[in-house]
């Protein structure tokens, strides 16, 4: 992608009748540096260098397109092809370990985390980061939208990120995107204790000719699952923190308990309220019903 981006680049600019010194002036950078991109050598373009060579080339967006690919190239065949099954799944199913995923995260709390890479070369590279990162929230946005079901590790609520204000805005972007048709947000406490998927985050995405992947990270590693004997296996640890959470409407209120920095309100409920609560959701939604152990139940109709 950066040598085909190079190229239309060079087409560009020999349509414009331009050489590398006149554009490298015109979009404030030294000619070596039109060379590079042309030549797909070096550091791979910023988005605002794109944004201007598009402007300047009338390029008519076609290099603002193309530069999230080219940008991808920095990361591994893995984490690529993860992305590239994320643009495409109609199902995502994601348990998050330490931060807010990001497809749900704002500006100010992205820029946040991705300034805690120790490897991180300075604000240009992080601010490209930020604009890959909400860029894929586009998705979210588009008529083909997936249904997307997170689940959060308490510690995400705990852990300040950036400054009060900035987790503050963050909590208010989860509840404003658990009021949305397709999203569900639910929070895992401390108080369960273990689980199979402690030490990292996991992802579950469901394809549209229902083929499922598989995606676990950890602070220093990422590993794409595409076996399905080991894809539904992860599909069955992530049921089960779905099933050990907080029901949707508890996990909100004590998100807004917690952004409300309210600690009594923000304790966790007993697990027999969490019960009765989740048992009348169910009942409401006419679907089923909780007894004894957590079985579930249909409702027999009264005969006539």
């Amino acid at each position: 992608m950066a040598a085909l981006f190079g190229s239309r680049v060079r087409r560009l600019r020999t349509a414009a009748g331009l050489t590398q010194a006149e554009l490298g002036e015109r979009t404030h950078v030294v000619s070596t540096r039109i060379t590079q991109i042309e030549r797909a050598s070096g550091a791979k373009p910023t988005f605002e260098l794109a944004r201007t060579l598009d402007t300047v080339l009338g390029a008519d967006s076609l290099l603002i397109d193309m530069w999230p690919y080219v940008y991808r190239e920095a990361f591994p065949d893995w984490s690529r092809a993860f992305m590239a099954y994320s643009e495409r799944a109609v199902s995502i199913r994601e348990y998050a370990a330490q931060v807010v995923p990001g497809l749900l995260q704002t500006e100010d709390y992205a820029r946040a985390v991705l300034s805690l890479d120790p490897l991180l070369s300075g604000e240009r590279q992080l601010e490209e980061r930020v604009t890959a990162r909400l860029g894929r929230q586009e998705r979210l946005r588009s008529p083909d939208r997936p249904e997307l079901w997170v689940v959060l590790d308490e510690a995400v609520l705990r852990r300040p990120i950036g400054s009060h204000a900035v987790m503050r805005s963050q909590f208010g972007r989860l509840l404003e995107a658990a009021a949305e048709p397709d999203i569900t947000v639910q929070v895992l406490p401390f108080d369960q204790g273990g689980h199979e998927a402690m030490g990292g985050s996991l992802t579950v995405l469901t394809l549209p000719d229902d083929v499922e992947v598989s995606y676990k990270e950890g602070a220093d590693f990422g590993q794409l699952v595409e076996e399905p004997a080991d894809v539904k296996r992860y599909a069955v640890t992530y049921d089960r923190l779905r099933a050990a959470s907080l029901p949707p409407l508890m996990s909100l209120d004590m998100i807004r308990s917690v952004m409300e920095g309210n600690d009594r309100g923000a304790s966790v409920p007993s697990r027999s309220e969490r019960r009765r609560v989740a048992q009348e959701q169910l009942q409401q939604s006419g679907g089923w019903q909780l007894r004894g152990g957590g079985r579930r139940h249909t409702r027999r109709r009264p005969r006539p």
